[in-house]
């Protein structure tokens, strides 16, 4: 897939353009959007992925344009898990409603930036490190089996040293002023909270960064569409933190779906990794005659899986929202 230099440069240009309209427009009147607000910018987010994903289609052809549609569907999901991490840091922060956007903003932006780094990072060893996808869908499987033994601990988070070095040496006031991360008090400089709760948001954007990455380069080698399927999954991030709400605890399969996404990742992988095979110790560094997943099948498997684990999870809460009734 040749992507010439300006279609790089129209992609990055209107990011940051979008990002610097987040910023300097509507975060100029910090607020809780309402869910009208939420559902018009998803619902254009959503309708620009699709697009765009024909446009690849009609540029570049279905193979291309299949790969960008299951990495897309992919980082979304795994953004929405996020989103569970997300509520537990703003809560735990006491974040007030009217100033989570601004600081799910700045989040995001940070993601945008550790993930482009990962992206660069990856496509440079794929391109010079002939194991590389071993060690990708190894790490995957791994990290699907984690999600299953820990499905149900999404409540303990742990503050990280960088968090707690924060707390402890750098002078805070106690109160939120605003967005502002740092004011003036007594002739000090003081950090604020929302310094705080934007250094564990960034930080944890670095661990979502370890799984999300290899994943999608188990569903296209392409930097181009990495990039762009990251940046339309963190898009509407923001908005769909206050739209879901409630319903991200209703989603009680998630983590098992993802799991099961992941593990088909991984195993993707590792048989892309035996059919390129160079490592001498395995079949004397001859490529071994494996079949390969092709992007159709990848694409049905993630839609079938996030399908049924969202429908399994709507019909269990419904189930326990009705027992107390029928006894």
């Amino acid at each position: 897939m040749e992507v010439s230099t300006l279609a790089w440069s129209i992609t990055v240009g209107v990011t940051i353009a979008v990002l610097a309209f987040d910023v300097f427009i509507i975060g100029r009147r910090p607020h809780e959007p309402s869910m009208k607000e939420c559902a018009l910018a998803i619902g254009a987010y959503t309708a620009l992925a699709l697009l765009f994903g024909l446009w690849v289609w009609f540029d570049y052809g279905g193979r291309f344009a299949g790969e960008f549609y299951a990495g897309w569907l992919t980082e979304y999901s795994l953004s929405v898990d996020n989103l569970f991490v997300f509520i537990i840091i703003m809560s735990r922060f006491s974040v007030p409603r009217k100033y989570q956007q601004e600081a799910l903003l700045i989040g995001i932006i940070l993601a945008l930036v550790f993930r482009g780094i990962f992206i660069a990072v990856g496509a440079v060893a794929i391109e010079t490190i002939s194991w590389i996808f071993y060690v990708f869908g190894a790490f995957l499987i791994y990290t699907a089996w984690t999600l299953i033994r820990h499905k149900d601990d999404d409540d303990d988070y742990e503050e990280n040293r960088l968090i707690r070095f924060a707390r402890r040496r750098l002078p805070a006031t106690d109160e939120y002023d605003g967005v502002k991360l740092i004011v003036k008090r007594n002739g000090k400089r003081l950090i604020t909270p929302m310094l705080i709760v934007m250094i564990a948001l960034g930080s944890t954007d670095v661990l979502f960064a370890l799984d999300s990455i290899p994943a999608i380069y188990g569903l296209t080698q392409e930097p181009y569409l990495v990039f762009t399927a990251n940046v339309f999954a963190l898009m509407g991030l923001r908005q769909l933190y206050f739209l879901l709400g409630g319903l991200l605890d209703r989603l009680v399969y998630l983590s098992a779906g993802l799991s099961v996404v992941l593990a088909f990742i991984g195993v993707k992988l590792v048989l892309h990794a035996l059919h390129e095979n160079e490592l001498p110790f395995i079949n004397g560094g001859e490529h071994v005659g494996v079949p390969e997943i092709p992007t159709w099948l990848s694409l049905l498997v993630i839609l079938a899986t996030l399908t049924v684990t969202a429908v399994a999870s709507l019909a269990r809460d419904r189930r326990s929202s009705t027992a107390p009734a029928n006894d």
